[in-house]
């Protein structure tokens, strides 16, 4: 039986946060003279000499709407990034507990274990990149805190069984964290869903990807309200700025249009995919429901070099486990895309 007060770690349960000015008052004003701003203004057109909501209460109110899930089971994050790192400085002691991973999976589970000094356990996906339940089951100790679940996975691309997922969520007392940043492109159904079944997911979700906004680095959480209060007891109280929260919210109006967007590319990944495998020099493209392709080429590290020399930019994955000569190739527009076919096409023909 999942119970959060056993997993928190005995700091931050009795930590007291930083409480801002803007959290000590609640309601309408028209002079602000709390926080030690310039009330003078700005040199930017823009007033932004206020400090921005702490909580980004507008945002959330939107964010609801379009995700049908409660304000109060929202955190934002500066990027996802700021949702992993908080989750674990608030769950996981130092050099005490451990969380597992599934390479090949995103890389900054790791990166912000090490970060937090944290033990990664990593368990390898299997060859159609799925989890390896069995393996799974051995490898969970009572010190195991977080499961870090990519789905759409990064950088395979493809779905996790959803009953897998659901096995873990229903026999492991840590928390499970399904980071969803592509599920926007596939036709799997988001696990927000099914948060109120669940007191021990966590979901991620970002704007940087269906919604174009990565310059933002606006990130979401979704959990329960406990576990959302303790990533807003420990974030910095103006973790998301004036500018991005404004315009998040122009932008979250535009559901029509990010809907548009990821047809085009979903479709485009379609269509990209099926020129990939007339080539000679392509061995696989693997399935995907994201906004790229993983493509395993003949020699990947010369294609990637040509690639180069043709001016674009593709991601390496040749060193990454069960990548081998794999290159992952994000969704372009039409003429990116019909650009990089040529050229792929070229290095065949060069080789003749």
């Amino acid at each position: 039986m999942f119970d959060l007060n056993t997993i928190v770690r005995r700091n931050i349960r009795d930590l007291k946060p930083y409480s801002s000015a803007r959290d000590e008052f609640k309601g309408e004003a028209n002079i602000f003279l709390d926080a030690n701003e310039n009330s003078l203004g700005s040199p930017l057109v823009k007033w932004y000499n206020r400090y921005p909501d702490p909580l980004q209460l507008k945002v959330k109110e939107k964010i609801s709407f379009v995700k049908q899930v409660p304000t109060d089971h929202i955190f934002l994050g500066n990027g996802s990034d700021e949702a992993i790192d908080l989750l674990y400085r608030c769950f996981c002691e130092p050099g005490i507990d451990e969380v597992i991973v599934f390479p090949p999976t995103y890389g900054m589970y790791e990166v912000s274990a090490n970060i937090n000094n944290i033990k990664t356990v990593k368990i390898s996906l299997t060859k159609d990149f799925q989890l390896d339940l069995p393996s799974l089951e051995e490898a969970i100790k009572p010190s195991t805190k977080i499961i870090w679940i990519c789905s759409p996975n990064n950088p395979s691309g493809n779905a996790i069984e959803r009953e897998d997922i659901e096995m873990i969520l229903n026999n492991f007392d840590g928390l499970v964290v399904v980071d969803e940043a592509y599920v926007n492109f596939s036709k799997h159904q988001s696990f927000i869903n099914v948060l109120n079944e669940y007191p021990n997911l966590v979901v991620l979700q970002t704007l940087s990807k269906a919604w174009g906004l990565a310059g933002l680095r606006l990130g979401m959480a979704f959990a329960s309200t406990e576990i959302i209060g303790y990533l807003n007891k420990v974030k910095p109280p103006y973790n998301i700025s004036e500018p991005v929260q404004e315009l998040a919210l122009t932008a979250l109006d535009e559901v029509g249009q990010v809907n548009d967007m990821i047809r085009e590319l979903v479709s485009s990944r379609e269509l990209v995919k099926t020129e990939l495998l007339l080539l000679s020099e392509v061995l696989e493209v693997y399935p995907s429901d994201a906004n790229f392709l993983l493509v395993k080429f003949k020699d990947a590290k010369a294609m990637y070099e040509h690639l180069i020399m043709n001016g674009i930019v593709v991601r390496d994955r040749s060193n990454v486990i069960l990548c081998d000569e794999c290159l992952r190739i994000t969704i372009g527009t039409e003429q990116e895309n019909a650009v990089l076919l040529d050229s792929i096409k070229s290095y065949s023909i060069n080789l003749k």
